[in-house]
């Protein structure tokens, strides 16, 4: 071939790319705790109950034992005894009777309670052109 006939030489050149990371401390932050406490007065209702118990004497002559039961609120709990005449038969000596009450009080008592504080200081980094701003204080409250 001859030199006109030849093709020309072409060169392509390429470029790439290298990406790295490095590390920039942008800042800093102080977090200093401290504990404040505060004196409230706690609340609750507490329920009692009592009871009374009122022996109430019958002297009646019955054929079977009764069972106990509940009137009105009051738990009447019959008592028997076995009395010798010519037969036996149940004799109801006397019934016990259960009435119970409750009632419900305040209850005030002082408590106290802490709850946390937290201050928060923001210091630049070493690479002062990078700052994201300037010295600045935060305040966070996290109540117990």
């Amino acid at each position: 071939m001859t030199r006109d006939a030849r093709p020309e030489r072409i060169e392509l050149a390429e470029e790439q790319v290298e990406i790295t990371k490095r590390v920039v401390e942008r800042g800093r932050v102080v977090v200093r705790t401290r504990v404040e406490t505060r004196d409230e007065i706690a609340e609750i209702e507490l329920r009692q109950e009592a009871v009374t118990v009122d022996r109430v004497p019958l002297g009646v002559s019955v054929e079977g034992a009764p069972t106990m039961r509940e009137e009105d609120g009051v738990l009447i709990v019959p008592v028997l005894e076995e009395q010798l005449v010519l037969t036996t038969r149940l004799i109801l000596k006397e019934e016990i009777r259960i009435t119970r009450r409750s009632r419900t009080e305040v209850v005030r008592e002082p408590v106290r309670l802490r709850s946390e504080q937290a201050d928060i200081l923001r210091l630049d980094g070493r690479d002062a052109s990078e700052s994201l701003s300037e010295n600045s204080t935060c305040k966070y409250s996290v109540d117990e």
